[in-house]
């Protein structure tokens, strides 16, 4: 696993455990092993076992971690993903920060694969945006991904997006992009950010990989489409849930970002339960 995932997991094992689990300590002698399973409390697509076995190996590397299922399959209610054996200690040591990745990420692929599902008879593609916990990022949009979505940009370092307050800053939308493209040596695909028909039309003046039409009606974005007419990529953005998503998709962007994919997300109910001691 890349440095930047085991150094989060690892941090989040510090933050958790600290000086010690002090309960586990006092209650539970290390010669005592079991066997756990975690099971599905509710329907979803899984996402984060292999974030949840680093976790327990990097707390016990004799921990053994067995997947039932693959991160991105759907499980049903009741079905038991994976099975742990072990020290007892490492493992309700390690319970809470595997629990915590695995139920966070499968919440974000779940609701991912929901709207993907959605708009699956069109060419729309859903993507996440960078609304996400800071820290754990690369999970977030990895759970994106399981889901069956796509990733926007990564960070403020890999794509030029122009949004409200940049247009502010410059003065006007063209004011923005003259000096994007001026100043873009490594060439970084731009995109920029309008929020009426009068913007997105000054903004296709200029030589621009994509834009993001912002809170519009589906009115207003059938029109965007028919303006456009394949000039350039457009992603629909704002006020979008499972109930408008189609409609949405219907008008012909080719992009929906959602940042409630991430933001506001409801984890997926699992648990982790001793089966027996060994």
């Amino acid at each position: 696993m890349d440095r930047l995932f085991l150094n989060i997991i690892k941090n989040a094992l510090v933050e958790d455990i600290g000086s010690g689990d002090i309960t586990s300590n006092a209650t539970i002698h290390s010669a005592i092993h079991c066997k756990a399973r975690f099971k599905m409390k509710e329907s979803g697509i899984i996402a984060g076992l292999e974030v949840s076995k680093t976790a327990f190996s990097l707390l016990d590397d004799k921990i053994k971690f067995t997947n039932l299922y693959n991160d991105g399959d759907y499980v049903q209610i009741g079905s038991e993903v994976a099975i742990i054996e072990g020290a007892v200690k490492s493992i309700l040591s390690a319970e809470r920060v595997a629990l915590n990745f695995l139920q966070r990420m499968s919440g974000i692929a779940t609701a991912t694969s929901m709207y993907v599902e959605k708009v699956k008879k069109y060419k729309t593609i859903i993507l996440d945006t960078r609304k996400t916990v800071p820290g754990i990022r690369v999970f977030d949009k990895w759970a994106v991904r399981l889901g069956g979505g796509q990733n926007h940009r990564e960070g403020l370092y890999d794509m030029i997006l122009i949004k409200d307050n940049h247009i502010i800053a410059c003065g006007s939308i063209s004011n923005a992009i003259r000096l994007a493209q001026k100043n873009n040596e490594n060439n970084y695909s731009i995109e920029v950010e309008v929020k009426n028909l009068n913007e997105l039309i000054e903004s296709l003046k200029f030589d621009i990989q994509k834009i993001l039409l912002d809170n519009m009606s589906t009115d207003d974005l059938n029109e965007a489409v028919k303006i456009v007419n394949g000039k350039v990529s457009l992603e629909a953005s704002g006020n979008i849930n499972i109930n408008n998503v189609e409609e949405i998709a219907a008008t012909g962007v080719d992009f929906i970002s959602i940042g409630k994919l991430t933001h506001s997300v409801s984890a997926l109910d699992i648990s982790l339960n001793i089966e027996q001691l060994i």
